[in-house]
């Protein structure tokens, strides 16, 4: 099982406290960071003109940060 660094971890904890229909260029480059690092690919940014990628890698970051809180 595939569970978050602390570092990473207090990241994502603070991107999940964000309820809003758009994020910022910073918790875009947090998102690309993470999942190209747990999810082993080279970093990159998707097109920013769908947000289909970014919102399945969010849900994809959800999954490890889901499965690692429960034994929380």
């Amino acid at each position: 099982m595939v569970e978050f660094e602390k570092e990473d971890r207090i990241d994502w904890a603070e991107f999940r406290l964000g309820n809003k229909q758009h994020i910022s260029a910073v918790e875009f480059e947090l998102v690309c960071q993470l999942h190209s690092k747990y999810y082993k690919h080279s970093f990159y940014k998707p097109c920013t003109c769908s947000p289909k990628t970014i919102n399945r890698w969010i849900k994809d970051l959800n999954i490890i940060w889901d499965n690692g809180n429960k034994k929380d």
